[in-house]
């Protein structure tokens, strides 16, 4: 029986039909690991992934489930996890289209006033329900103990007018708190010295939540810098320092959901994305699972999947991502105020996930307040620019620390100092790097170097790009590698010669094991 022991290693999550359970990936799991997982002492079903869902349940009912392991396919399974749920109770609907709301599908009707009436009169014995149709509406605001259910066919489009996002409430972007417009749905009041303001909330069905996009960002883009000129004639030749000119006036953007201050939150099964900037974003926040979403923004500046921020317990599984930015992004602040609040993010479970274009998996480069024990096992991101990316600027302070990757594929491997987003006061020290592991990763390099610019680090030029800072006693230090493959995608366009490259510069205990190129 596997012995090892860490914090959120396992969750189940119900609705009054289904039943969904997860466990960490084990410590001593090859490969060739199996998994048994079965209801009630019934037949057991054999698996490979960490996470199953039963389906066609009663209501209200109790089950118990358990979940066997095999750790290197030789057919000799072991108990890894008994657990016990009950299924939600039926809920009654509140439907935005009917009485006394009277929302229209039509794609056109702008519905902000009749579902926010839905979304105030729900409570823990309703479910707020978008049928099928395209229902327009500006900010949302879910209050605790809140479902809304999105049925196949139903959209909540947000409109691209960034007037419908009035008024600015105090939010967090890009690791800075500040007045930003609101979001197409707003869960939670920001308070970095306060517990959690909003729990409980599910967002899930077969339908889509879709944000004004390119023409919502751009509009909100045009406006700030018309608001913004003077302050930015006044910056001179410091705009130099920001990422690029309309980094400033792009912060004021709201995301497609924001959550702050909440706790126990779920979001499963949706078509998410489309948001004029960040889609999901949980700061200050606990206990938050996405699972079997799909994630779509592939035209949207800063149009990351996921980013969770100053948060604890988080779980990311059966996602798949076709993003204009990261897939998922953990961050945890930036430079001296991430410093000074100094709420970590820890424990985020990252799990058979997908991305179809994008840059990866970050971690950084808003990282002052500190990230650690982050978990990722079963995830394809070779079609990524960036693959897994741990990344800061010298001026962030902080630390990422426990990091542990297994049984992925991946474009590339980076844990590195960048030099964009670097405006603004600095930590008295650079960040600190350590204490990570890669196994059982194969490296797919699709990319010609020549073909993706723009990024963290302008042309990528090696797969595994280790570096540290260079001030004494903040190298990079204590990461390995174990038994990493590499192959040249048969898709890549590029006359290069089929091996590996890897960059190390400023290091400390980097080990390499079982290397095949």
């Amino acid at each position: 029986m596997t012995t090892d022991t860490h914090e959120f290693d396992h969750d189940i999550l119900v609705t009054d039909t289904t039943l969904t359970v997860w466990r960490l990936l084990p410590d001593d799991a090859t490969p060739d690991r199996r998994f048994h997982v079965s209801l009630d002492g019934g037949e057991p079903v054999e698996l490979t992934l960490t996470h199953y869902t039963f389906e066609d349940l009663e209501p209200s009912s109790a089950h118990t489930v358990e979940v066997g392991y095999d750790a290197d396919g030789s057919g000799r399974f072991v108990p890894l996890l008994t657990e016990h749920a009950v299924t939600a109770p039926v809920k009654q609907r509140l439907d935005v289209s009917q009485p006394p709301y009277n929302a229209v599908g039509d794609g056109a009707t702008l519905n902000t006033a009749a579902i926010q009436r839905a979304l105030d009169d729900c409570d823990a014995e309703h479910q707020v329900v978008i049928p099928k149709g395209v229902f327009l509406s500006g900010a949302l605001r879910l209050h605790s103990n809140t479902e809304l259910v999105i049925e196949h066919g139903g959209v909540l489009q947000g409109s691209s007018n960034p007037a419908d996002y009035e008024p600015r409430i105090w939010s967090r972007f890009e690791g800075i708190e500040g007045e930003r417009y609101s979001s197409l749905l707003n869960i939670g009041v920001l308070d970095h010295s306060s517990s959690y303001n909003c729990e409980n909330i599910v967002i899930r069905g077969h339908g889509s939540i879709l944000g004004g996009g390119v023409e919502l960002m751009q509009s909100t883009i045009d406006q700030e810098m018309e608001r913004l000129k003077d302050q930015l004639i006044a910056l001179g030749d410091r705009i130099a320092e920001f990422e690029k000119p309309t980094t400033l006036a792009g912060r004021v953007r709201g995301r497609l959901i924001n959550v702050s201050n909440g706790r126990n939150i779920v979001i499963s099964g949706l078509t998410v994305g489309m948001g004029p900037a960040w889609n999901l974003h949980f700061v200050y926040s606990d206990h938050v699972t996405v699972s079997d979403c799909t994630f779509v923004s592939r035209a949207v500046w800063n149009g990351d999947g996921c980013d969770p921020d100053s948060s604890t317990n988080v779980a990311v599984f059966g996602c798949a991502f076709e993003t204009g930015d990261d897939m998922v992004a953990i961050k945890s602040g930036r430079n001296p105020e991430g410093n000074v609040i100094n709420r970590p993010t820890e424990h985020v479970r990252i799990f058979d996930c997908n991305s179809l274009f994008g840059w990866g998996i970050a971690i950084g480069s808003e990282m002052s307040g500190g990230v650690s024990d982050v978990e990722v096992w079963d995830c394809d991101m070779s079609r990524t620019a960036y693959g897994l990316e741990v990344k800061a600027t010298k001026k962030r302070g902080g630390y990422v620390r426990g990091v542990r990757m297994r049984q992925c594929r991946t474009s590339r491997i980076m844990i590195h100092s960048v030099g964009y987003n670097d405006d603004g006061e600095g930590s008295d020290v650079p960040p600190v790097f350590e204490n990570m592991e890669f196994r059982d990763v194969h490296l797919l390099d699709r990319f010609d170097p020549s073909t993706v610019s723009g990024g963290s680090i302008g042309d990528i030029d090696c797969d595994i790009d280790v570096q540290g800072f260079d001030v004494p006693g903040y190298e990079v230090r204590n990461v390995a590698f174990h038994n990493i493959g590499f192959t040249i995608a048969p898709d890549r366009k590029t006359s290069d010669e089929d091996h590996m490259s890897i960059r190390l510069r400023h290091t400390r205990n980097v080990v390499f094991d079982d290397i095949q190129s």
